[in-house]
Parts: C-alpha cells; sequence; structure tokens
C-alpha cells in the first residue's frame, strides 16, 4: 500500500508540475494522465486485487512460445496479422500452432546441445 502512495504522490506531483509549469503539450500529457488514472480508480473492480498463478503461467508459456517463434512473431506483428475476429471456433489453431512450435524450438535446442555435449546418444 505504501508504494501505491508514493507512486500517486510523485505521478500527481510531476502531473502538477507539468500542468502549472509547462507547454501545451506538457499539460496534455498530465491531464491525459490524471484523468487516465482517476477513471481507474473509479473503475477498477476488487476481484482484480490478486493475481491468478494459473492465468499467469499460461500467458508466459504463450510468450515464451512466441519468442521462440522468433521471425515468424516479428512478421506477424509487422505485417498486423493474427488478432482479427475470430468468425469460427477452429480460427484459433493457427496462432495456437505457431505458439506450440515457438515452445518446441526451445526443446531442439537443449536437446541438440545435449547431443553436442555427449551426454544424449
Amino acid at each position: 500500500m505504501d508504494r501505491l502512495i508514493i507512486y500517486r504522490a510523485l505521478m500527481y506531483g510531476a502531473c502538477g508540475y507539468a500542468l502549472f509549469r509547462g507547454k501545451t503539450d506538457s499539460r496534455i500529457v498530465a491531464a491525459v494522465f490524471i484523468v487516465g488514472d482517476l477513471a481507474t480508480l473509479a473503475l477498477r473492480s476488487s476481484s482484480y486485487s490478486s493475481v491468478e498463478i494459473s492465468i499467469l503461467a499460461i500467458d508466459i508459456l504463450g510468450f515464451i512460445g512466441d519468442f521462440g517463434a522468433g521471425g515468424m512473431y516479428i512478421v506477424c506483428r509487422a505485417l498486423e496479422l493474427g488478432h482479427g475476429v475470430v468468425a469460427h471456433a477452429t480460427a484459433d489453431y493457427g496462432t495456437k500452432f505457431i505458439i506450440v512450435s515457438g515452445l518446441l524450438n526451445f526443446i531442439s535446442v537443449a536437446d541438440a546441445y545435449h547431443i553436442a555435449i555427449g551426454k544424449k546418444p
């Protein structure tokens, strides 16, 4: 709780300084930050006060899978692919395939390393 109080004090202090001493662009950014923070306070639900470990683990595995896919992930993000509206139930299989292939890349790297050092025949 102390961290939240310190964060808000620093944010409101910096935004207040920008509102009173800054130029137009600084004032706009400060106003957006203050409005966003107040909207977060007004709309925040108490059900998000803790972390669900199972959902966090799945999100971390998804990130590692995207990271392992490497070039495919970068190309898809650059071309803005993979985040369209899902029109039917089977449309998400391609995304999961890319994530699993990224995870399998890490497994194959570990396997190749063990073969190279002679631990695995």
